[in-house]
């Protein structure tokens, strides 16, 4: 199957942030938000990222050009009825999910793949509200989706060996990513180890057993990551971590998954890291740690 028009219905942060690689890769790409203020947003921070890369000269502004060109503004769901792949991205919200999906299943022909960036909500459940739950399958792009080339596609108990086989075609020709099959649990892989490094990252700041900046020294120096854990968590956002490991806490039953006070209580107070300006750390509004 030949890929050259992409649907991505949610454009949020990580939406954002499939867009643009797949812009990058030369694909058209149909956005779909909840509204026209949302896609206008997330068209600004787009281009204001991009401004960036050609201030470092990762990009030049024609490139950029071309970038945003690809970008097409979808005003319903019935829009993506042309696209050979659709990207559902929206909230981790198992309704919200299933009406989009459902939505979608409806309006696409059958040979189109319906992919879900979940990593903790059930790929199987989503599928069940579909006539054709063998095409419905899971991307679990990481975080950032245009330097990492890993992707964990997920497979439900009636995914097609024909939807995984095209999926990872996709992903490792056109987008040159390297596909990691993966069967539906809540966390998959990534999301399930690097959650537990974080939360007990946090737990031996909570005890005092070290600051925060000598934490992420010791893993990201020790063990040549690029961030420590609690970094990671600040970019990933304390709200998302604390809700992931609240669900896999759900699923699993298991203490180690049971989210630290010190991260909850963070939560509460708003500080979500590099969203909110402050986390662990204090962050710059390009990201930047101050």
């Amino acid at each position: 199957m030949k890929f050259t028009k992409i649907g991505l219905v949610g454009v949020g942060t990580v939406g954002q942030g499939i867009a643009e690689m797949l812009a990058k890769s030369g694909l058209e790409v149909h956005m779909l938000e909840d509204s026209g203020e949302k896609l206008d947003a997330a068209i600004a921070t787009i281009s204001n990222g991009l401004d960036k890369q050609i201030e470092k000269w990762g990009i030049t502004s024609s490139e950029k050009k071309l970038i945003l060109g690809r970008l097409r503004r979808a005003e319903s769901v019935e829009d993506m009825a042309s696209c050979q792949l659709v990207i559902e991205s929206t909230t981790e919200e198992i309704d919200n999910k299933k009406i989009i999906i459902r939505k979608l299943d409806e309006i696409c022909s059958p040979e189109v793949i319906l992919a879900s960036t979940t990593s903790t909500l059930s790929l199987t459940e989503l599928a069940g509200a579909c006539t054709h739950p063998e095409r419905i399958i899971g991307m679990h792009f990481l975080i950032p989706m245009t330097e990492i080339d890993v992707v964990e596609v997920v497979r439900g108990i009636r995914t097609s060996d024909e939807t995984i086989q095209n999926a990872r075609s996709f992903l490792e020709e056109t987008l040159h990513k390297k596909g990691i099959q993966v069967y539906e649990s809540p966390g998959l892989v990534t999301t399930r180890l690097i959650c537990i490094l974080i939360n007990e990252a946090v737990a031996v700041l909570a005890e005092g057993i070290a600051t925060a900046e000598d934490i992420d020294a010791s893993m990201r120096d020790g063990y040549d990551f690029k961030y420590g854990p609690l970094e990671m968590c600040d970019r990933f956002g304390l709200d998302s971590v604390n809700a992931a490991l609240s669900r896999m806490f759900k699923e699993y039953g298991e203490l180690k998954y049971r989210p630290n006070y010190l991260l909850k209580k963070m939560v509460r107070a708003g500080q979500f890291g590099v969203k909110t300006g402050e986390g662990f750390f204090r962050y710059n509004k390009d990201g930047v740690r101050v």
